[in-house]
């Protein structure tokens, strides 16, 4: 059964797993979106998510907020995709950061996310030879 639930233990709080993102993560970009992730251990959930909104494109509080709001819900409806693909050890800490100049569609973000999820299986699928 599938849960479309953004539950507590899915939520990417800590600080000290969100500077070591932004220090030893990878990253990629799927427009208007980037994706910056780093291999954890020891979460209640496989992938923990974070969204994020840059002040300096969008000053006002009411427009970051909505994207977020927007992001959240992509992410929401999708990463069941990115779970079904994971294998059981594996665990990871993700923040998505919305890069676009201006406002977008819904469908826009969700087809961002899509892709992000896709590109992100294929990036960390172990290497067989």
């Amino acid at each position: 059964m599938l849960s479309y639930t953004f539950k507590k233990a899915e939520r990417l709080k800590s600080k000290k797993v969100i500077d070591s993102l932004f220090q030893e993560g990878q990253s990629f970009g799927a427009y208007p979106l980037r994706i910056v992730w780093v291999r954890t251990e020891g979460n209640d959930s496989p992938v923990q998510c974070a969204v994020s909104v840059s002040k300096r494109r969008f000053p006002k509080a009411v427009d970051r907020n909505r994207i977020k709001r927007q992001l959240r819900e992509a992410w929401r409806l999708n990463k069941h995709h990115l779970y079904q693909e994971l294998e059981t050890e594996e665990q990871y800490a993700i923040m998505l950061l919305f890069t676009g100049k201006e406002h977008a569609p819904q469908h826009e973000i969700e087809q961002s996310v899509q892709r992000i999820i896709k590109k992100f299986l294929r990036k960390t699928a172990p290497t067989t030879k």
